[in-house]
């Protein structure tokens, strides 16, 4: 006799779970007590390392596959994930492949990540292949976090001056002009302090047109981006931007040349391995790059050529690309580009925040010392002329 615990939707999916298992059971019942409501959140890249880790060991160790995945799918934190792994054992043990059966689960387990398994089953090297995807993982995860960083940053800034603005346009200037007509001086105001009230005024009786258009501009921008030519368009000009432009260009050379060197270090073919570079790009202008380079090699040419051609990597990623093809060692110089490229990172999201900083502050710090020197001005008049 066996006791235990199984996550279903009713009795009965447990009873078919427990007889697929070969185990009898002789009764089932509900697991009583008070339980708050899970809320499912999908499968963040932190639990998928964890997973794709723990595979590789257990695989290297020895253990079946479908065992592997029942303990994985037990012990996962994330009910999502776990979910997903009783479903991925479940078609295994139907006579699938691990691939198939994560082909099934396209917004976990991604084209990379079932084109690695299926490389790495045809070549009998699974568990090398799931430390790979562990480590590019990681490193994807680490990229991320830093463009994050270095885009959230100047964002919040801007929405607190904005909000800031806002309260002192629509609250704050009222209390000043009160003031001012109580003290009989509001039709001898500085041109400074007209112009607020004015525009608190304008604020004040358009506040509907206000927050519709700032409401209007954030899912105009939005849906803009879900336009295929929107976002072109959108993608084409961030990589022009100033600042932000030249990050992002790194941030897509690294992933890149990350994603490709563990695609074709792992065996799989040039051609399927560009093609899943370019859908994972995340830029329609890089993408449109790597499409025309993996047509050119689809026609004979070598990889160097076409990325030239396209104009979208840099002179010397090009370069070390081309030094790789004709060693032989394209793998490991696309890993040593993304290697290179992830410090360039580094130093130009530093370089970013040390910039936006100050210039950030000082804006802020303008706003509201305008603010304060227009309501004060008048302030001033009147204490002069009492004085006098």
């Amino acid at each position: 006799m066996r006791t235990g615990e199984l996550a279903a939707k009713n009795a009965d999916e447990v009873m078919k779970k427990l007889r697929a298992q070969n185990i009898t059971p002789s009764k089932v019942k509900k697991k009583g007590g008070f339980q708050f409501p899970k809320i499912s959140t999908g499968v963040g890249l932190k639990d998928l390392v964890i997973f794709t880790r723990q595979f590789s060991t257990m695989i290297d160790a020895g253990l079946p596959l479908v065992q592997c995945l029942d303990i994985l799918a037990n012990q996962a934190e994330s009910t999502k994930l776990r979910e997903v792994l009783s479903g991925v054992k479940e078609v295994v043990e139907s006579g699938a492949t691990f691939a198939d059966a994560l082909k099934k689960h396209p917004k976990v387990f991604d084209d990379l990540y079932v084109n690695l398994v299926a490389a790495g089953e045809v070549g009998g090297i699974l568990d090398t292949i799931m430390a790979r995807l562990a480590v590019y993982i990681e490193k994807n995860m680490k990229l991320r976090k830093k463009v994050k960083g270095a885009l959230v940053y100047p964002i919040c800034i801007m929405m607190v001056a904005l909000i800031v603005l806002l309260i002192l346009l629509y609250w704050v200037i009222p209390v000043f002009q009160k003031m001012f007509e109580d003290f009989g001086s509001s039709q001898s105001l500085p041109a400074t302090t007209q112009n607020l009230i004015d525009l608190s005024e304008w604020m004040r009786d358009n506040y509907i047109l206000v927050f519709g258009f700032i409401f209007g501009l954030i899912f105009g921008t939005h849906y803009f981006k879900k336009w295929p030519r929107g976002r072109y368009l959108w993608d084409k000009t961030v990589l022009k931007l100033p600042i932000f432009g030249s990050l992002l260009r790194k941030v897509a050379v690294a992933k890149f040349t990350r994603t490709l060197g563990t695609m074709i270090s792992s065996g799989v073919p040039i051609l399927d391995a560009l093609d899943v570079v370019a859908k994972s790009a995340g830029n329609k202008i890089v993408e449109e790059g790597i499409y025309y380079t993996r047509e050119k090699i689809s026609e004979g040419k070598t990889m160097a050529e076409p990325l030239a051609e396209a104009g979208v990597f840099p002179g010397m990623v090009v370069q070390m690309i081309a030094v790789g093809e004709s060693t032989g060692a394209l793998d490991q110089m696309l890993n040593k580009i993304a290697d290179f490229y992830d410090e360039e990172v580094d130093v130009a999201v530093d370089a970013l925040t040390s910039l936006m900083e100050p210039i950030m502050m000082v804006g802020l710090g303008g706003m509201v010392g305008y603010f304060l020197v227009a309501m004060y001005l008048p302030i001033f008049s009147l204490a002069s002329a009492v004085n006098a």
